[in-house]
């Protein structure tokens, strides 16, 4: 049986995550919610996700003894980020500010508030928005190209590599929402919360041998 680690540090929305990859998985893998490094370490493929405020879910990430695992997880195996799991893959964040995992250079900054005045759009972000594909990455295989996935964040990623931009979507400014490197795919969006194409997304992880 293949492991499929869902990382529980304490923040995130584990069980909507968990419920998701379950509906979607390959009859030889197990999904599991997960406190246990070692667990993390045997399973072949690893979701970190993130809801919240940064600071907190870094403190938390450092003080679950989860961080490391996470490290040595980013070296070979498939790591999907999701909301603050993909923030916390940059270097710094805004937001505290927040010193992150570093798995990609770049930092995490918060929407103009100017936003609201000149565009007429609140914020956070929240809702449904249109993702434009960037790259033509396994993860995106069967989703459109303008496909509608949900959003819920006051910040965003901002990468120093264009190569690593996988997705954007326009919200008053142009924003990277999915970034990807390597064995390393990460969104913005929450895929468990976006109907058929969010199920899609996490479905292609669970194939996907980068």
């Amino acid at each position: 049986m293949s492991l499929v680690a869902v990382v529980d540090y304490g923040m995130g929305n584990l069980r909507s995550v968990a419920q998701a990859l379950q509906h979607v998985k390959l009859e030889n893998q197990e999904i599991q919610i997960t406190d246990d490094p070692a667990l993390i370490d045997r399973a072949s493929r690893v979701v970190l996700p993130g809801q919240g405020a940064m600071p907190d879910c870094m403190k938390a990430l450092r003080e679950s003894g989860l961080m490391e695992a996470v490290y040595r997880a980013a070296e070979s195996k498939p790591l999907f980020g999701v909301c603050v799991g993909e923030q916390m893959m940059m270097e710094r964040s805004a937001e505290g500010p927040a010193e992150c995992l570093s798995l990609f250079p770049g930092d995490v900054v918060k929407f103009d508030p100017r936003l609201t005045v000149e565009c007429g759009l609140k914020v956070p972000h929240m809702g449904w928005n249109q993702v434009n594909q960037r790259t033509q990455h396994p993860m995106w295989a069967g989703i459109e190209d303008g496909a509608w996935f949900y959003f819920v964040h006051s910040y965003h990623v901002n990468p120093v590599n264009p190569d690593h931009v996988a997705g954007e979507t326009d919200y008053g400014v142009r924003f990277t929402c999915a970034i990807a490197r390597d064995n390393i795919f990460a969104t913005q969006f929450h895929p468990e919360k976006s109907a058929e194409d969010g199920l899609r997304l996490y479905s292609n992880f669970l194939r996907w041998n980068p």
